[in-house]
């Protein structure tokens, strides 16, 4: 297996375009090959010792994106900025090109005499700081508000609604139309919706479920609503979690001495209190999957 997989990551040949005529082939023998079934997990296994020094910092990696995570307290970045310097020092001694243009900051501070955040520098090159990015396909903004975010889903989801028209231009039947709204429409307003969607606005919830009001009037179908959904998508997670003892999270979920109920989380803030862990525990169909099981 190791000879095969060092066969398999050295000497590779690859197609570099130079410009719009020609095009040139190099040979490669540092990183994992490109469009590759393996991809992810060879450079799971590259970046496994690419690991936070602080207990205050938390590295996130997912394929080739990476997100350095810093909690400062007391106005103290010192770990924080240090954080950031090691991953650049790692980037260039594992042969990883760091693209400081494309790396975004963004700061969740909800102090009301918030101190001026000092920009953080990559190689020289000084990283810019944003209100909102896309992580992952979720758009987080600073004030962890999902109005952004929604109106993306909202705009995009609408795109396909034209699509979804021409089909029954077309006069296919009600089951197709209503599997191509699963497909393309419904998958769009529901991606990582039990991260969001409890702390979505009136408005917000009002836009989307229209997208479904309207998907249900062109399929002719009835649709389930982006509640329904939210609630069923709540109860599996959960329920996944509770089954396994070895989740991060499974110890949120403490039965109470009656064995029928799960232990209410401690909650500050509405934020926190609409987030996912504090309404799964909520969940009336989880105390009832409990007493049942």
């Amino acid at each position: 297996m190791c000879n095969w997989l060092l066969d398999f990551l050295t000497s590779r040949p690859q197609h570099v375009r130079l410009d719009n005529h020609c095009s040139s082939t190099i040979t490669i023998n540092t990183g994992v090959p490109q469009g590759c079934v393996m991809s992810p997990f060879l450079y799971s296994l590259l970046t496994h010792d690419c690991r936070p020094a602080d207990s205050s910092n938390t590295i996130i990696k997912f394929a080739d994106d990476t997100t350095v995570i810093g909690l400062i307290k007391d106005s103290d970045e010192a770990a924080y900025r240090e954080e950031v310097d090691r991953l650049a020092e790692w980037c260039d001694t594992n042969n990883l090109l760091l693209n400081t243009g494309k790396t975004k900051e963004l700061i969740v501070d909800f102090r009301r005499n918030a101190d001026p955040h000092t920009p953080i520098h990559i190689k020289g090159m000084t990283v810019e700081r944003v209100n909102s990015f896309k992580f992952l396909g979720v758009h987080i903004s600073e004030d962890l508000t999902w109005i952004t975010g929604c109106s993306k889903l909202v705009k995009k989801a609408h795109q396909r609604l034209f699509f979804l028209r021409t089909l029954r231009k077309n006069h296919l039947s009600s089951d197709i139309l209503v599997n191509f709204y699963h497909c393309t429409i419904e998958s769009i307003l529901t991606s990582c919706i039990t991260v969001w969607y409890g702390s979505c606005s009136a408005a917000d919830r009002k836009a989307l479920q229209r997208v479904v009001k309207a998907a249900q009037r062109i399929a002719g179908a009835p649709l389930p609503s982006i509640e329904d959904i939210y609630r069923k998508r709540c109860l599996k997670r959960a329920g996944k979690i509770i089954k396994d003892s070895s989740h991060p999270a499974h110890r949120l979920f403490t039965l109470l001495p009656s064995g029928k109920r799960y232990r209410s989380a401690r909650t500050k803030t509405t934020r926190f209190l609409n987030s996912f862990f504090p309404t799964a525990v909520r969940t009336p169909e989880l105390c009832l999957l409990n007493s049942v099981s």
